[in-house]
């Protein structure tokens, strides 16, 4: 249950992405001349409430945080004061009640922009996008790549670390394009080769796909960080700082994760596993055992790898104020698009509902990112402002463009939406949202349960 200790950052990050979004519609009502008489973080009855200014507009904190709303005078909930009807969000013109909703997604965009601004000038630490051995027959190797090129640039668009080089690919590889990527060698000489999409499939994207596309990262090496008391690794020789040069005489090339997926796969088998240590190459033979306490049979061998440091390998993506702004939009930019296009795929059925989360992964997110550090952690609250504004824009009544529907309509019509439509409506979307609950609790539980 280590997802508990998570709980104050993940408070942390719905405090500041709802405030954000509500803040966005309060300003703006206020400034279309409408009664603000609540603003709320969570929702149910106020857990703590204080009015403040001439409106007399409560602040309050709800007992179910996951979420909130501002309440504004509206004829249609309550009878209003005649002195006050101009005041009432029902009476406003149909160009201000879009202004009023679409504000809350806007100000959660507006906010991710900001702090990718941030990040891009103060610079995000990350690793050189350094390309280790193409997969033979893959994309990449036949488009020329070669271990040891550095990427520069896809498309166009300057790259800086590996993290840099799966966000631009990422957008890119699901509308099936070609891409321009620009690579550096040793000598300083530069070449640009177009990738071929065209190994990449549905099911990849859940996955490893810039793997599937023949990019792999250069790896300086494994190395053993800590061996377990009473464990195979420990009984059968490993120490901590061996060097991993080989399992069963083949190099790990994926990794930290390929050398767990091979121990996790080969229960009751012995591996041998090549390591030098003190300048000296061994083999030491060990047999994973049958992981306790998990759903699933994954062999352990109680030892813990990680990447050997290399400081030349590290990298800080930073960018002058004017460029970093830029790049700021882009990226969100993209992050809206790759959003949409996962969510549309989705629907059609192309990518599993799988990849639906709930609060209970986004606390186990915001808890690790917190733990790597706060450039980290606002890098992930950038990224869940995102899929805020844009979850909230989608045509589903009781979300922000489920009402923006309802006024684009009249637009056209020249009358307002009937009240029997919209409560049909707020069945329909009452019942959407409690399914998407549903699945995304349903995965949250599937996760923990499995590991």
């Amino acid at each position: 249950m280590q997802w508990l200790s998570y709980l104050p950052a993940f408070a942390v990050l719905l405090g500041i992405v709802v405030v954000v979004h509500e803040f966005g519609h309060y300003w703006v009502a206020k400034r279309c001349g409408v009664k603000v008489l609540r603003f709320s973080v969570g929702f149910g009855k106020p857990v703590l409430s204080k009015q403040y200014g001439p409106d007399k507009t409560e602040w309050a904190l709800g007992a179910f945080p996951l979420g909130g709303y501002v309440k504004m005078l509206d004829e249609r909930e309550a009878p209003v004061d005649p002195k006050e009807l101009h005041r009432a969000f029902n009476r406003q013109s149909v160009w201000k009640r879009i202004a009023i909703v679409v504000a809350g997604p806007v100000a959660n965009l507006l906010l991710a922009i900001a702090l990718f601004w941030m990040l891009l000038m103060v610079g995000i630490p990350g690793t050189k996008p350094i390309l280790g051995v193409p997969v033979k027959g893959s994309p990449a190797a036949l488009a020329g790549f070669t271990a040891g090129e550095k990427i520069v640039a896809i498309d166009g668009d300057l790259i800086s670390t590996w993290h840099e080089v799966g966000l631009a690919i990422s957008t890119r590889v699901m509308g099936g394009d070609s891409i321009a990527i620009k690579a550096e060698d040793a000598g300083g000489n530069q070449r640009e080769r177009i990738l071929v999409n065209n190994a990449v499939t549905d099911e990849d994207l859940e996955g490893d796909f810039l793997g599937k596309l023949g990019l792999t990262r250069f790896r300086p090496g494994l190395e053993i960080a800590e061996v377990m008391p009473d464990s195979p690794a420990l009984k059968n020789g490993l120490k901590a700082g061996d060097e991993v040069v080989a399992l069963n005489g083949a190099k790990l090339n994926g990794g930290a994760e390929e050398f767990i997926q091979i121990i996790r796969g080969n229960v009751g088998k012995a591996l041998d596993i090549t390591v030098q240590r003190a300048g000296a190459t061994l083999h030491v033979f060990v047999t994973p055992e049958l992981a306790k306490n998990k759903a699933k049979a994954q062999g352990v061998i109680g030892a813990a790898v990680r990447e050997r440091d290399a400081p030349e390998l590290r990298a800080k993506a930073s960018y002058p104020p004017l460029i970093a702004l830029a790049k700021a939009f882009t990226k969100t930019w993209d992050m809206c698009w790759l959003s949409l296009k996962s969510l549309a795929r989705m629907l059609i059925g192309e990518v599993s509902i799988k990849n639906l989360s709930g609060p209970v992964t986004i606390a186990n997110y915001a808890g690790q990112t917190a733990q790597m550090g706060l450039l980290q952690f606002v890098n992930f609250v950038a990224l869940i402002s995102i899929s805020l504004g844009v979850l909230n824009l989608l045509p589903i009544p009781l979300l922000d463009g489920g009402h923006l529907l309802y006024y684009v309509v009249e637009l056209i019509k020249g009358s307002p939406v009937s009240e029997k439509i919209m409560e049909m409506g707020q069945q329909v979307g009452l019942v959407l949202l409690a399914g998407l609950m549903f699945i995304a609790f349903y995965n949250d539980i599937n996760r923990l349960i499995t590991g």
